[in-house]
Order: structure tokens, then C-alpha cells, then sequence
């Protein structure tokens, strides 16, 4: 198969500077039809309320029940 160097440093299909698209569409004119910035996808702007506070983030406590602890080395 082969393998397309691609100078788009954004687009989400780059790999190690190489095209990972499955298909490539290229226009003598327009160049790469494939091309799709990285910002279209993530989205350019963070709104406040999708960043998580720390105290919103889960612990290794979330995870245990209260009778279980698996970091307990007596019981080895």
C-alpha cells in the first residue's frame, strides 16, 4: 500500500507526518480534499462547565466497595 507524505501539520488523518485516511481525494487545484483540521473535530473553544473540577474527578475510592480493599498486603 502506499504511503503519502503529508505536510498538514493539523489535519486528524496525520500519522508521523504520513496520511492515515483510508481513501485520499487530491484536486490538482485545490490539493488534498481530504484534509481535515484537527480543530474541526475537538472543536477550537473550551466551554467552562466541560472542564471538570478536581473535586469532580474519581479516586481509586470510587472504585472499592467498603469491604473489599485490594491494596491490603496482610492478606497475602
Amino acid at each position: 500500500m502506499p504511503r503519502i507524505r503529508c505536510h498538514f501539520e493539523d489535519c486528524i488523518f496525520l500519522d508521523d507526518g504520513y496520511c492515515t485516511a483510508a481513501e485520499v481525494e487530491i484536486d490538482p487545484d485545490q490539493g488534498c480534499l481530504t484534509y481535515r483540521p484537527a480543530s474541526e473535530v475537538l472543536g477550537e473553544e473550551w466551554e467552562e462547565e466541560d472542564i471538570l473540577a478536581e473535586e469532580d474527578l474519581l479516586d481509586e475510592e470510587d472504585f472499592l466497595d467498603e469491604d473489599e480493599d485490594f491494596w491490603d498486603d496482610d492478606e497475602l
